[in-house]
């Protein structure tokens, strides 16, 4: 998830503008609608052959596209993929998962591994790796995961990184009694939220403001206008990089792990579909994903597969 940011002005209208756009669907890690798994949208999977692996996604953009390059990429290797997409939350798409509607579905680690082990205390994306196959109940498994993360993080323009010095959130934490933090309504109360900001770096903010559009336009706007000094903004939104925005280090891991990878039904695969989702895993990475949401969501509003298939191209999985 994201980072903090700032600029003049003209290029403040600007971006907010342009953010307006972006808002929805970036936010990765996985809300949306109780829709029946077998009703998520247009589907080219409604009459799949047995022979055929079923990709299924999410309700937001970032997941649509990582299932049209899990497709491809199978496709590409010889064997057979159509998607299903906009399935829903994760409640949904796990449910077809396990049923069998659906044989692959792109994950976080980290939020995957809370969903079986509520308890986990698994931080860092090593550990996370380590628990989570023991958390999965039988009939799923995980493949290799990328080095593309999308997860919570501490945003500051770069002003507010300059007139505090800020770097870290430990930095953040010597001033946090002067800042107003803004975030989604559940920050307030969820671990990696405020608590963990409590615990963890001893930060309490002068004040908290809740937004609820999962650190898109309204939040972005709020930052750039110092309405808020910092704010939770997932790490594959383009609002960081168009904005110039400053996302803090948490060598405390506040924010764990949220590696992409792939999430499967244990036994449909292929070896041939193993290998080329794993290799998809070894050359995804962060600053992709920034780059096919600002496809999909910016002004260039590519399709999904569109997007996914260039991606394809250029890493050489298809010609």
């Amino acid at each position: 998830m994201k980072s903090l940011f700032t600029k003049g002005r003209a290029a403040r209208t600007a971006a907010v503008a342009g953010a307006l756009s972006l808002s929805l669907g970036i936010a990765a890690c996985g809300a949306g609608s109780n829709s029946n798994p077998l009703q998520g949208g247009q589907s080219s999977a409604s009459a799949a052959p047995a022979d055929t692996v079923v990709v299924g996604s999410a309700n937001f953009p970032e997941s649509q596209i990582i299932a049209e390059i899990y497709a491809g990429a199978i496709n590409a290797a010889g064997a057979k993929a159509s998607t299903k997409p906009n399935i829903g939350s994760r409640e949904v798409y796990i449910k077809a998962l396990q049923e069998g509607s659906i044989d692959v579905v792109p994950d976080y680690s980290g939020n995957l591994l809370q969903y079986f082990d509520k308890s986990s205390t698994a931080a860092s994306a090593a550990d996370i790796m380590q628990a989570l196959p023991g958390a999965l109940p039988s009939g799923l498994k995980v493949l290799e995961a990328s080095k593309a993360e999308d997860k919570d993080a501490m945003v500051v323009t770069k002003p507010t990184a300059e007139k505090y010095n800020l770097k870290s959130i430990e930095d953040m934490a010597k001033v946090c009694d002067q800042l107003t933090i803004g975030g989604p309504p559940e920050f307030r109360e969820r671990v990696g939220g405020l608590p963990g900001l409590k615990s963890k770096y001893n930060c309490t903010p002068k004040s908290f403001q809740p937004f609820n559009d999962g650190g898109g336009a309204v939040t972005l706007k709020a930052l750039l206008e110092d309405k808020v000094q910092a704010a939770d903004i997932f790490t594959t939104s383009p609002s960081i990089q168009d904005n110039d925005l400053v996302v803090l280090d948490d060598p405390k891991n506040n924010f764990i792990a949220q590696q992409v990878l792939p999430a499967v039904k244990d036994g449909k695969l292929s070896s041939q579909a193993t290998d080329a989702l794993n290799k998809v895993s070894s050359q995804l990475t962060t600053d992709d994903l920034i780059n096919l949401n600002r496809m999909v969501s910016g002004d260039a509003k590519a399709n999904p597969k569109d997007a996914a298939a260039q991606w394809l191209k250029q890493k050489g999985i298809t010609q």
